[in-house]
């Protein structure tokens, strides 16, 4: 059975928004080897509408020797969305009736963990219909002031941590649980 797995690069001030503008500067090769490892034990990827479009219209263009592209191309891919009929992107899969119960049987279904990123919209959905396993942050140590929060306008969810690490960079790697 899988496990499904969260990760995000996320502020101070809880901003998900826009990495690519905050983040860079905290990537350092111990970063990488926490994503590395992610990577290692990922069996599927998990995304919603919005994060599809954007990476469906980047990654199948990038070659092979660019960073995540091969992973990130030849993983069996998995859609929420009841909008998306014809995904281009291979390796592609929309789950768009019974969503709740087609994550469960994709959870039942999977070896290694099924992992998403970058979106906060489909973490509190999986969060408040119980699929949502693990959490991972790597809690920047910056305030960015503005951008989208990943538990802006939510309910309330009480964490268990399972771990946490300090990187060189000031960066925190922390994993959470959903309190039992």
């Amino acid at each position: 059975m899988g496990r499904i797995v969260s990760n995000f690069f996320i502020s101070l001030d809880g901003v998900v928004e826009s990495p690519d503008k905050w983040h860079f500067p905290y990537f350092d090769d111990a970063m990488g080897a926490i994503i590395g490892q992610g990577m290692e034990t990922t069996g599927a990827f998990l995304m919603g509408r919005k994060l599809y479009d954007e990476w469906s219209a980047y990654w199948p263009e990038q070659e092979p020797d660019v960073p995540f592209s091969e992973f990130i191309n030849t993983i069996p891919k998995y859609v929420l969305s009841t909008t998306l009929k014809h995904p281009t992107w291979q390796n592609t899969t929309v789950l768009s009736e019974n969503l709740a119960a087609s994550v469960q049987e994709l959870k039942d279904n999977t070896d290694g963990d099924i992992t998403m990123s970058g979106s906060a919209t489909t973490t509190r959905w999986l969060l408040a219909h119980g699929l949502l396993d693990e959490l991972a942050l790597l809690v920047h140590p910056i305030a960015v002031g503005s951008g989208q929060r990943l538990f802006e306008g939510a309910s309330t969810y009480p964490l268990e941590l399972l771990s946490s690490a300090a990187l060189d960079t000031g960066v925190l790697h922390l994993r959470y649980a959903p309190a039992s």
